[in-house]
C-alpha cells in the first residue's frame, strides 16, 4: 500500500500503485466559505494588521488587508472560494521568497501557505512522491537525496516552497523542476479542483503556464517522477557548498533579481559585475558585493528602494551592453485595480 511516513520510496506493488495514484484525483470533502472564516479565525469584517515583510525573505512589505494560515489543502480550497464570495483580491504566499511586496502592503485577502499533507509525503509508485505545496522545497531535496533519488538535487539549497517551486520552474547548477514534474493539482478562483499532467502544462526559464492561467488561485500538491542516483547526496553537497561561498544566504533577500539573458553567453551577474555595480546603494537596498545578481537588505530597505536600485542596475547594463535585463523576482503591488 501507498507509504504513510515520508521514506524510503520503496517500490510497491502494481496494484497498491494504481490505487495511490488514484487518490490523486479524490480529496476531502471540501469546507463551505463560513466554514473557512471560522477554522482559520478570521472575521472578514475587519481588517487584520499582518505585515507582509514578516513574511518575506526581504523583510520588506507593508501590511495585508485580511490574513490565513493555510494548514491543509482544504484552507486553500475554502480561500479561494471566501475570495471570490467578498470580492477580494487573492495572494497566496508559500516561504516569501523570490517577492518584492509594496510598502503600503496588500489590499486583499493573503494566505501563508503551510499545507503539506500532514508533514509527509506521499509515496506513489517507485520513485513518485506527493508533496502538499506549502512542504519547504529545500527538504525534500535533501530527503530524497539522502534515499538516493535523482532529479531535486538542486532543491537542497533554494528556500522555497514546493508550489511556488513548480508555478517559477526553480532551478539551478543545471536542474529544474520541470524535468521532474509528473501532475499538478490546483485549485481555481470558483473553488474547482484540477489535476494537470505534464502533457497540460508547459515550461521555461523560470517560467510556466501556471503563471498564465487567469482563473488560478492555488497550487494544492505536486507530483514528482524521480530517479535512482546513488551520487545524489554527494552532488548535492557540492552544490551547497558552492552556494555558501558564491551567494549571500546569510543576508535578507530575494534571490536573483534578474533572468539571466538568452542567447547572451553571460550571467546578468556577471554583467552587473562587468558594470561595476557591486556595492551599488540605494537607500536600505545595496547590490551585493558577493554575487552581483542578488539586492540585499541592508536593515530598513523599502521596496521604493529596491525598485530604484532595480531601475538603476537595468538602465546602466542597457546602455553598456545593449542588453535589456528581465526580473526573475516577482512585484506584489498593494492593489491590483
Amino acid at each position: 500500500m501507498a507509504m504513510g511516513s515520508l521514506f524510503p520510496l520503496h517500490p510497491i506493488s502494481t496494484a497498491a500503485g494504481a490505487a495511490a495514484s488514484d487518490r490523486l484525483l479524490f480529496l476531502p470533502p471540501l469546507p463551505t466559505p463560513d466554514l473557512a472564516e471560522s477554522s482559520a479565525g478570521i472575521d472578514v469584517g475587519n481588517r487584520k494588521l499582518k505585515l507582509l515583510r514578516d513574511l518575506s525573505t526581504f523583510g520588506i512589505g507593508g501590511p495585508c488587508s485580511f490574513f490565513i494560515e493555510a494548514t491543509r489543502p482544504a484552507h486553500l480550497i475554502s480561500a479561494a472560494r471566501l475570495a471570490r464570495s467578498r470580492s477580494l483580491p487573492l495572494l497566496i504566499l508559500g516561504r516569501g521568497s523570490n517577492c518584492l511586496f509594496s510598502d503600503r502592503g496588500f489590499d486583499g485577502l493573503v494566505v501563508l501557505n503551510r499545507s503539506s499533507i500532514d508533514e509527509t509525503v506521499e509515496v506513489v509508485g517507485t520513485g513518485r512522491v506527493r508533496v502538499g505545496s506549502g512542504y519547504p522545497f529545500n527538504r525534500l531535496g535533501v530527503r530524497t537525496a539522502v534515499e538516493g533519488w535523482g532529479g531535486l538535487e538542486f532543491a537542497g539549497g533554494i528556500p522555497g516552497t514546493v508550489g511556488g517551486a513548480a508555478f517559477m520552474n526553480a532551478g539551478a547548477n543545471g536542474q529544474e523542476t520541470a524535468e521532474v514534474v509528473e501532475s499538478v493539482e490546483v485549485v481555481n478562483r470558483e473553488g474547482e479542483v484540477r489535476v494537470l499532467g505534464k502533457e497540460d502544462l508547459r515550461f521555461g526559464y523560470r517560467w510556466s503556464s501556471l503563471q498564465e492561467m487567469d482563473d488560478l488561485a492555488a497550487i494544492l500538491a505536486v507530483t514528482f517522477r524521480l530517479r535512482p542516483a546513488p551520487a545524489a547526496r554527494n552532488r548535492q553537497r557540492e552544490f551547497l557548498e558552492r552556494r555558501r561561498k558564491t551567494q549571500p544566504i546569510s543576508e535578507r533577500s530575494a534571490g536573483s533579481v534578474f533572468r539571466n539573458p538568452a542567447g547572451c553567453g553571460v550571467a546578468a551577474g556577471e554583467l552587473i559585475e562587468i558594470a561595476g555595480l557591486k556595492g551599488c546603494v540605494i537607500g536600505g537596498a545595496k547590490v551585493s558585493e558577493l554575487h552581483a545578481n542578488f539586492i540585499i537588505n541592508t536593515g530598513g530597505a523599502t521596496a521604493k528602494d529596491v525598485l530604484a536600485l532595480i531601475a538603476f542596475v537595468k538602465d546602466k547594463v542597457d546602455r553598456m551592453f545593449g542588453i535589456e535585463l528581465k526580473e526573475e523576482i516577482r512585484y506584489v503591488p498593494y492593489s491590483s485595480a
